[in-house]
């Protein structure tokens, strides 16, 4: 396997991700920011946090897949969030939780960034997801 994950003593615990990745491969992979829309452009999920958030992963997924790579080969997953505030990771995590098995992620989940922001490019998108993988 290509990545190593785990979380040195001494770092925050517990959390639902892990502190550190170490990757040694040739080819990496990045997937642009993915939200939540059909294939057809067409919104998924408008107005539903943890919805958005499970598609968003289900189109990452599909970049990987045709990268010929998997959540097991992710070093770093950021998540764009609208208007984010700690309330609103039940849902977000909620969204992880539906789609986990489905897609072969697992939690904890690769070293990850939560950034809130303002805004994404069209008002009805509340999450966007980048990925960053290598592979042998």
């Amino acid at each position: 396997m290509s990545v190593r994950r785990f979380t040195p003593e001494g770092m925050m615990q517990p959390t639902p991700y892990e502190h550190v990745a170490v990757g040694t491969g040739t080819r990496h992979v990045h997937v642009s920011g993915q939200v939540a829309r059909s294939a057809d452009g067409s919104p998924v999920a408008p107005g539903d946090l943890a919805g958005q958030v499970a598609h968003a992963l289900r189109n990452t997924a599909k970049g990987l897949a045709g990268a010929g790579a998997s959540f097991d080969d992710v070093l770093r997953l950021t998540f764009y969030v609208t208007h984010w505030a700690p309330e609103k990771i039940d849902a977000f995590m909620a969204g992880v939780g539906q789609v986990a098995e489905e897609i072969g992620l697992t939690v904890p989940l690769p070293p990850s960034s939560l950034i809130g922001v303002d805004h994404l490019f069209e008002p009805d998108v509340l999450v966007e997801v980048e990925a960053t993988a290598i592979l042998d």
